[in-house]
């Protein structure tokens, strides 16, 4: 009886799982496009801005911090803006809390969508697998019910039912290379704004703050 109802779940069921991974991958496409044109802009900007630091850096040009935080475009200039802000009023009191806290508010911007495409990249080549199992389940059903039924009856039962784990992994690979490039341009601009955090403690310290 709970056979019966398996086979009649799956003579429907595996044209629904490539349905839901059509959809998965629709999702998946929008995300990446929008995280990557998001990410883009703010990595170039960081990349200039971190040069720009390792210069005054070398240099021991620390006035360029009151210059970043003039500039409120970039994540890196907003950051040092607030830090300036607070060295004005308290000095290097409490300065790495400040700004480690405005690093915890933007990184969940940085990080939008990442944890769905890591959910798509590790789940839809088992939802493929699912449909595929079910396809088979389906073909060898067919063929159990259907006398008259032969061989190539069943291989392509199974080859139609092939088609869900090779969407899994079509949908699942994008997915996966694209979380892997924001999770290392996210990783980067995260580098960008330790390097203003020193840079503003250096400033700080030469203030005599």
């Amino acid at each position: 009886m709970f056979a019966e109802k398996i086979f009649a779940i799956a003579h429907y069921a595996d044209q629904v799982v490539l349905i839901i991974l059509i959809i998965m991958s629709v999702l998946s496409v929008g995300m990446i496009f929008e995280r990557f044109m998001a990410l883009k802009r703010i990595s170039e900007e960081s990349s200039r801005i971190r040069l720009r630091i390792k210069l005054a850096l070398q240099t021991n040009s620390l006035q360029d911090f009151e210059d970043l935080a003039k500039d409120p475009s970039s994540i890196e200039g907003r950051a040092a803006n607030q830090s300036m802000k607070h060295i004005k009023e308290s000095g290097l009191n409490g300065f790495e809390e400040v700004f480690n806290t405005f690093i915890l508010i933007e990184k969940p911007d940085l990080e939008k969508y990442l944890a769905v495409l890591a959910t798509i990249a590790s789940n839809a080549p088992f939802i493929g697998l699912l449909g595929t199992v079910l396809g088979i389940m389906k073909a060898f059903n067919d063929l159990a019910q259907a006398t008259d039924a032969g061989q190539q009856t069943v291989m392509a039962g199974i080859s139609v039912a092939l088609v869900a784990t090779a969407a899994g992994l079509f949908v699942a690979i994008p997915a996966g290379i694209f979380y892997n490039y924001f999770t290392r341009k996210v990783k980067g601009i995260m580098g960008s704004l330790e390097s203003v955090k020193e840079l503003g403690l250096a400033y700080g310290k030469k203030k005599g703050l």
